[in-house]
């Protein structure tokens, strides 16, 4: 038989002490956070299970306004989901034979309000981020947010360690750490590309005058612009663009008849004109025309009678036979020349 009476008596180890301290601390607050979690559920079972919040769930989630929410609902996604089948390459390629991209159809059909519920939220969303960048510093919310952030996760990590030998933190831990797929990574590269290309495709066939009547609404824009910029500030440059961008489609769908009906009439009307100056140009052309010929024939006329004159007047008048002396007929005396003499020697 085994004798414990020496055991009770053996001094205790405070290293011993101090670990069982420690493991009835963790094991309180496991309890401690345990029945916390427990009448928190028991609460919220309470709360959800009696009957004025049994009545109130099936209001809402019965009654007209909540068929009539599911149904928007149902729609708004639906056309998020048509909005993004649009994302395919058009069939029209450029001017130079190069393919669009698929960012050509899924813009064409958001700006054209095929697709109300998403236009709609979509201009919101960009009022929206054009405020929150104007009248909200983000970078600086942003940083206050990490180092809240990390300041909460290191304080709880190290409270814990040095209270119940655990870190709160690390209890929080995930098994694996989140990562992005390749095939996600590859898709998003892939539509960022398509994206950037959109815009380079796009710049360069405005330059280039693919289409003569968007090159003509970029200049007039950036003529405007170059004008606003003076007393307007940059992200009311950004509110303006983007309002005449997606409010502009939709004046002309629900006015197109009468709009049409005015451009062709200013058509016509430019037409009209544009003959009329054509015509009075070529008449003032045929005038000058007429006119300069006969200058031309006049000076050529004048030109030739002159030659003519010089052509027929003699060189030099004749000469009279008595304004001259006759010639001689004897034979001229010799001449004779004085030869020096000689002079007496003395």
């Amino acid at each position: 038989m085994t004798d414990f009476s020496l055991d009770s008596n053996r001094p205790i180890d405070s290293t011993e002490t101090n670990a069982n301290g420690s493991s009835t601390v963790a094991d309180h607050a496991v309890n401690a956070k345990d029945s916390l979690l427990q009448s928190a559920s028991s609460a919220m079972a309470a709360v959800s299970n009696h009957p004025t919040t049994q009545n109130l769930k099936d209001n809402i989630a019965n009654g007209p306004v909540a068929d009539k929410a599911k149904a928007e609902g149902a729609k708004t996604k639906a056309e998020f989901a048509d909005l993004a089948n649009a994302r395919t390459t058009p069939d029209q390629p450029a001017a130079t034979g190069q393919p669009l991209t698929h960012y050509h159809s899924m813009f064409y059909r958001l700006l054209s309000w095929k697709n109300p519920r998403a236009t709609a939220i979509s201009f919101a969303a960009a009022v929206t981020f054009i405020f929150a960048a104007r009248y909200l510093n983000v970078i600086r919310y942003i940083f206050k947010a990490l180092y809240m952030t990390l300041g909460i996760t290191a304080t709880a990590e190290l409270a814990g360690s040095w209270t119940i030998g655990k870190g709160l933190t690390s209890q929080f831990r995930p098994r694996q750490y989140f990562t992005i797929p390749k095939a996600s990574l590859e898709r998003l590269l892939d539509d960022l590309e398509q994206f950037i290309n959109f815009f380079v495709i796009e710049s360069q066939r405005i330059v280039f005058a693919e289409n003569v009547y968007a090159t003509v609404a970029a200049f007039f824009a950036s003529l405007v612009s170059y004008f606003l910029i003076k007393f307007v500030p940059l992200w009311g440059l950004s509110l303006i663009a983007t309002t005449i961008a997606y409010l502009g489609p939709l004046v002309y769908i629900k006015n197109k008849e009468v709009i049409d009906a005015q451009l062709e009439k200013g058509y016509h009307i430019a037409n009209e004109q544009a003959t009329q100056l054509k015509n009075l140009a070529s008449q003032h052309t045929g005038n000058a025309a007429k006119t300069v010929q006969g200058y031309t024939q006049q000076y050529t006329a004048k030109a030739q009678e002159t030659i003519n004159s010089y052509r027929g007047r003699s060189i030099s008048p004749e000469a009279k036979k008595q304004n001259f002396p006759a010639a001689p007929t004897h034979e001229p005396a010799p001449v004779i020349k004085d030869e020096p003499v000689a002079e007496p020697a003395l």
